[in-house]
């Protein structure tokens, strides 16, 4: 990884969408048990924004599930993805976690063509309304869940993210993460 060579490429385009590029590179951080990640999101105006996160790697891979689980402790993106053999996104719930902001995306596929809404999670602490149960348990069977399986996790998030003292920590000890990788 350290000479930058394929398969280990410097910087890379992880997805290009009309919203917006993302380029990723991952570097060996001082810490030997961390992979410093890289982040560059270019916008449709061609603003662009940085960020970087550690992703702890001395405990061995298990599943996709399990890095993105330990990636997040910590980190203030927050995602569930499924992909195709090919590495495209193919369903899957992301968000941005902020003091008092509490929205996500949801996305999958819906006969060939990329469903992409916006929800609060607040709405998940009430009766869910039945056109949003649909499009959660769609994207659920392509997240290969079980079909009230992302439902469950949505209801739940719903509950961590009312602590507002929660996120603010959280954010926090982001930051501090973020101000030690840049010093190293």
């Amino acid at each position: 990884m350290q000479d930058q060579l394929y398969p280990h490429t410097g910087q890379f385009v992880q997805s290009r969408e009309a919203h917006a590029r993302k380029e990723y590179n991952y570097t060996f951080s001082a810490n030997s048990t961390f992979v410093q990640w890289s982040e560059t999101v270019t916008n449709a105006n061609g603003v662009k924004a940085y960020d970087t996160a550690l992703v702890y790697i001395s405990r061995p891979y298990l599943t996709a599930v399990d890095v993105t689980e330990r990636r997040n402790l910590v980190y203030n993106f927050r995602s569930l993805l499924s992909r195709d053999s090919k590495g495209g996104l193919k369903a899957g719930i992301y968000f941005k976690l902020k003091e008092n902001h509490d929205e996500f995306t949801i996305f999958y596929q819906n006969g060939g063509v990329k469903k992409r809404l916006k929800y609060n999670f607040g709405s998940f602490a009430y009766p869910i309304e039945e056109t949003t149960k649909k499009v959660v348990r769609e994207c659920s069977l392509q997240l290969n869940l079980a079909e009230d399986a992302l439902e469950c996790i949505l209801i739940s998030l719903a509950q961590v993210l009312s602590d507002q003292s929660y996120i603010k920590q959280l954010l926090e000890i982001n930051c501090e993460i973020n101000n030690l990788a840049e010093d190293n």
